[in-house]
């Protein structure tokens, strides 16, 4: 009786475990100066209290969805399955482009605009469904009025919803072929004795130019710690950088100030000054249209 009793107590456990609400991940190009994120996360709390809210960022660069698309790449694979993230970069908001939740084979969800913003996710978290947001059942309530602040009244109404499960996926709407809109850019492959990438991000607070090359595919071009690489930038056509660097494991391994190629913490290959800012010094940023090439 005791061992039954004790049985019947993990399993409603669980199941009270498995009711409870998800967590919900902000992202935006709104800053914090204003009450803009407040006003999401009040609509959220509004459709559970109990709901977790967390931020990525509000730093993006306005309008900038290609970098939208790198940070929730960059986090989402260290979150819970079930993690709920809401993106929120939308220059094209009250316009035709779709608004869409996407469950990735990972199990995450993303909300957001269909503009691009999730191109890097459905690559490398796969898509397992897309749905479309049915204003007319999934949005704040009083709202349609509004017409340039769907992070509040869709996406954060929406996001919340799925997470304290209250709606389903299927319930968010029609459900759209799996596919989203993609921005091109140069994915890394081995041409030859030489890989050419792309450069998706910098590392902001430093000024190192991150690449979207894996340790595993510099590997092949057998470059121990010490020896040299060649790397040439180029955004679109226009040759903006070429020269020589060691490859080194620590910044300390190369005196200050000089050159050099390391693995980031994402285990991607990376260029950076020792104690300096690579970005300003040699006029190299980020985006679709940057590509590198390296080599020995």
């Amino acid at each position: 009786m005791k061992t039954l009793s004790t049985l019947l107590f993990l399993f409603v456990c669980s199941l009270t475990l498995f009711a409870q609400p998800k967590t919900v991940v902000f992202q935006t190009d709104f800053g914090l100066k204003d009450g803009a994120v407040s006003a999401m996360k009040g609509v959220a709390m509004g459709v559970n209290p109990n709901l977790k809210l967390f931020d990525l960022t509000h730093e993006i660069p306005a309008y900038n969805i290609w970098e939208a698309a790198y940070r929730l790449e960059q986090t989402a694979p260290y979150w819970p399955k079930g993690t709920v993230f809401v993106s929120v970069v939308d220059p094209g908001v009250g316009t035709e482009r779709k608004s869409v939740v996407l469950k990735t084979k990972s199990g995450h969800y993303f909300v957001g605009p269909d503009n691009g913003s999730f191109t890097l996710i459905a690559e490398s978290l796969g898509i397992q469904e897309v749905h479309e947001i049915d204003e007319a059942l999934n949005r704040r309530r009083n709202s349609q009025s509004s017409y340039t602040f769907h992070g509040r009244d869709v996406y954060a109404y929406t996001a919340a919803r799925l997470a304290a499960g209250v709606i389903t996926l299927a319930q968010v709407g029609n459900r759209l072929p799996n596919e989203v809109v993609k921005i091109p850019f140069q994915k890394p492959v081995l041409e030859g004795k030489a890989i050419v990438g792309n450069i998706p991000i910098l590392d902001v607070q430093y000024g190192n130019i991150w690449t979207n090359i894996s340790a595993d595919l510099f590997k092949k071009l057998n470059i121990a710690a010490g020896q040299k690489v060649k790397i040439t930038v180029w955004q679109n056509e226009k040759l903006i950088f070429e020269g020589k660097m060691p490859f080194a494991n620590t910044f300390g391994e190369v005196p200050e100030g000089q050159p050099m190629a390391y693995l980031n913490s994402l285990m991607n290959l990376s260029f950076a000054l020792n104690m300096g800012d690579f970005s300003t010094k040699y006029s190299v940023k980020s985006g679709p249209e940057w590509k590198v090439r390296v080599e020995k």
